[in-house]
């Protein structure tokens, strides 16, 4: 499968999302998954609802790339971490702009109930900017005297 190019993925915030610990603030983290690559965020230390991560990801894209799957799981000492929501967000745009300035995405639950929004930044540099050469002829390149 031929490679597209470099999708960086900049994970912001989230905002009003549903707080799965009665007693105390979550600790949420996120998984990210483009096509078979995986990666995982911090965790946002008793943040709750309103978390804070400020981290960049970086997926290698291939043909059929259609989206970025987000999962917000909120990290538990002595049980099961507990699933807060997710979002799909299409890289279409993405693909044919160049980068998408940090934008809020809606989480919802598995029946598709709002919890949430996560702020994502999108960047995809085509395979071809990546390895550009310049262009000699005759195989030398010319200095100016």
């Amino acid at each position: 499968m031929a490679t597209l190019g470099t999708l960086e993925v900049l994970l912001v915030n989230a905002k009003g999302l549903h707080n799965t610990d009665f007693l105390f603030k979550m600790n949420p983290y996120v998984l990210l998954k483009c096509q078979n690559q995986k990666h995982k965020s911090i965790v946002a230390s008793k943040e709750g609802s309103n978390p804070e991560w400020n981290e960049k990801f970086t997926f290698k894209l291939s043909e059929g790339a259609s989206d970025l799957t987000i999962t917000i799981m909120d990290k538990d000492t002595f049980s099961a971490d507990d699933f807060v929501g997710e979002a799909q967000i299409p890289l279409g745009g993405v693909l044919m702009e160049g980068s998408i300035p940090p934008t809020p995405y809606n989480v919802v639950l598995m029946d598709q109930t709002y919890c949430g929004q996560i702020k994502v930044g999108l960047t995809f540099t085509p395979k071809e900017e990546c390895y550009e050469e310049e262009e000699v002829e005759g195989g030398w390149k010319e200095g100016s005297l």
